[in-house]
């Protein structure tokens, strides 16, 4: 066996084993034996442990996912899965909801606010595609991206500047990011967006490579620039929006983990780097769940993933 297949092989073997552990263990200092379990016990198990760890599981994959393909799109090392504006049309959306809406009630905020970051991440891709028919460089469109982010963003903040306290809190809570809010009624939304947006990929991945060596290079070699950018903006949407909308933003995780995943292999390969990313990014956002986990008052997502991922960021700009 080579070296990748090894590395391939120690990766899924930690993947269980920080998927078990992290089903297995939460706030309690205590681990479920093996024998037959409470009632009690097993309730928590099925309808929160199980799906909070399967969606750090897909969330890690999906956004490093695009992450990768973010930073070869635009040849950034610093590129994320949000760099277009889908985190902020999320919050917009979520914003929009959370501050002007009537009064509204656990239920309704369950099911409402994915929705609501789904739309408005949605408007922004959409507006992001309709300029990448129009623009001949990738430059440009990562420039009007984040454009659209920053507008998005400002009118997030005049909206919090009219809201009451208790629809900001809700907003703030969102914004730090939870893996607790997807039930399994939502994965039956969650999934589809998921794997269309993994399609998305697939239709990428052989031009993926050209990519690396710039535009040109790619069209001496008969790629289609302009459909692979397309392709490569609607696996990104779809990914780290879907991911946004149920779970909020996650930060860091899809900038980090693609420089991780090309150090361990040592290889900028799509074929390797691509699968690498979704295990990498899956097991460290296990990881952070079980950290998250080990406080009496669960920590933010957002936070344990800006704690792993900043310093990964830091030796990327020191050293480039």
């Amino acid at each position: 066996m080579n070296r990748n297949g090894i590395i391939f092989g120690v990766l899924g073997v930690a993947l269980v084993l920080l998927f078990g552990l992290d089903i297995c263990r939460g706030g309690s200092d205590w681990m479920w034996p093996l024998g037959e379990m409470p009632e009690i016990d097993w309730k928590i198990l099925h309808e929160i442990r199980l799906p909070k760890a399967i969606t750090a599981i897909m969330a890690g994959a999906a956004l490093s996912v695009a992450g990768l393909m973010m930073q070869t799109l635009f040849r950034n090392p610093l590129a994320g899965p949000y760099t277009l504006g889908v985190s902020s049309g999320a919050s917009l959306g979520v914003a929009i909801l959370t501050m002007w809406s009537l009064q509204l009630t656990a239920v309704s905020i369950r099911y409402m606010l994915p929705i609501a970051a789904c739309i408005g991440a949605s408007m922004v891709l959409l507006l992001v595609l309709a300029v990448s028919k129009r623009v001949q460089n990738n430059v440009s469109l990562l420039i009007i991206g984040m454009m659209f982010g920053a507008i998005a963003g400002a009118l997030v903040s005049v909206l919090q500047q009219f809201a009451n306290p208790d629809a900001l809190k809700l907003f703030i809570v969102w914004t730090l990011g939870s893996l607790s809010g997807v039930g399994w009624e939502d994965m039956q939304l969650l999934i589809p967006i998921l794997l269309l947006g993994t399609l998305f990929v697939l239709l990428a991945l052989k031009p993926l490579n050209g990519l690396l060596l710039g535009e040109d290079y790619a069209r001496g070699l008969g790629i289609h620039v302009g459909r692979t950018r397309l392709f490569i903006v609607l696996a990104t949407g779809l990914l780290a929006g879907g991911i946004t909308a149920f779970c909020g933003p996650i930060a860091f995780i899809g900038v980090a983990v693609p420089h991780i995943a090309r150090g361990i292999f040592r290889t900028s390969n799509h074929r390797v780097t691509l699968p690498a990313c979704a295990l990498i990014g899956a097991c460290l956002l296990l990881v952070c769940d079980v950290i998250c986990s080990l406080f009496i008052h669960p920590l933010p997502i957002m936070t344990v993933s800006a704690i792993l991922g900043a310093p990964v960021i830091i030796y990327i700009i020191l050293k480039k």
